[in-house]
């Protein structure tokens, strides 16, 4: 099996893909898992449960978005807290500090070029890393250099972005008039600067089905990422895709075996966006098995296989983009 690379399991069929994943043979063990439950969603199992303000989201533009892209439409937002003004952003991060929080997410809807407008709030972000000390984890969207590296001198712990390999699907469902190649100037632009980045593929964007993701990773795994997240699309009520399929969890874990392949000493985690109920416990059983670094809001079962299997385990209250932190030497 060591003839194996990303374009055959691309290529593979799915029970010859979970076959494989079952025996072992896709993804190295580490022999310790992470998981991560951070507050902007509550969880709770008999292992571990989120607090209410350790790491929230934050949106700096509300629920307002330029893109109202078919799969969102803006709905995420909704979920944030709201902090449309620097000095609005500095003093909430304050409170959230005095009620026990040890970081945040900072968000947003996005301009119509695709890019989350965080310019007018890196000197705020550089003042609460300074004055407050929280784990600060930003999203960006589309990015320049000069900006990524203004965010990397602010001392921003890790900068998050969706990446696309499909201008088909930048076009249709982000609603977006740019192309792969700014989704590849980002990464770059990234990797010049020096801060720490990790990338997200969102699996089945394209009306549920698998088109673009295989790029995207070779894309990503060109710029030396310090981790990567796979995400899955799922229907939101209210939104154009609301009755759209989403991908199955063996599309999901294709993906993740991809970028094991392609990035084999890439920390690799499945990300908190992902279907619920019977999916999500199938998606979550298959990753274990996988040997990802990480799981966000892992089902219980999930929990109890990675404990059947000798793993050791860990949990955490911090967004899961900080894997690469957590397993340094």
């Amino acid at each position: 099996m060591t003839s194996l690379d990303a374009e055959t399991i691309w290529r593979m069929p799915k029970n010859e893909l979970v076959s494989l994943i079952e025996n072992g043979v896709i993804l190295n063990r580490t022999g310790k898992i992470r998981f991560y439950a951070p507050s902007f969603v509550y969880y709770k199992t008999k292992y571990f449960h989120s607090s209410h303000d350790a790491f929230p989201s934050i949106s700096i533009t509300d629920s307002s978005c330029g893109l109202k892209c078919k799969h969102c439409d803006g709905k995420v937002l909704d979920t944030m807290v709201p902090a449309l003004t620097p000095e609005g952003l500095f003093d909430l991060c304050a409170k959230l500090k005095n009620n026990g929080a040890v970081g945040c997410l900072i968000s947003g809807g996005c301009l119509p070029d695709g890019s989350v407008p965080i310019d007018k709030f890196i000197d705020a972000i550089a003042q609460i890393k300074k004055e407050l000390g929280l784990t600060v984890v930003v999203h960006t969207g589309v990015i320049n250099f000069s900006t990524a590296k203004q965010l990397k001198a602010a001392g921003v712990d890790a900068a998050l972005i969706d990446i696309i390999g499909s201008d088909e699907t930048i076009r249709e469902v982000y609603h977006l008039d740019v192309s792969v190649e700014d989704y590849e100037r980002s990464l770059r632009a990234f990797h010049e600067s020096g801060i720490p980045f990790v990338p997200h593929v969102l699996v089945g964007l394209h009306y549920g089905e698998l088109k673009g993701e295989l790029e995207a990773l070779k894309m990503i795994a060109k710029y030396s990422p310090s981790a990567v997240i796979t995400i899955a699309f799922m229907p939101i009520r209210g939104t154009p895709m609301e009755n759209v399929s989403p991908p199955e969890p063996e599309d999901i874990i294709k993906i993740l075996a991809s970028a094991r392949l392609l990035m084999p000493e890439t920390p690799l985690v499945l990300g908190c966006m992902r279907p619920k109920g019977e999916h999500r416990k199938r998606t979550d059983m298959l990753a274990v098995k996988a040997g990802v670094n990480a799981i966000a809001f892992p089902v219980e079962e999930a929990i109890q296989l990675a404990e059947s299997l000798k793993l050791k385990i860990s949990f955490s209250s911090l967004c899961c983009s900080q894997i690469f932190e957590a397993i340094k030497p």
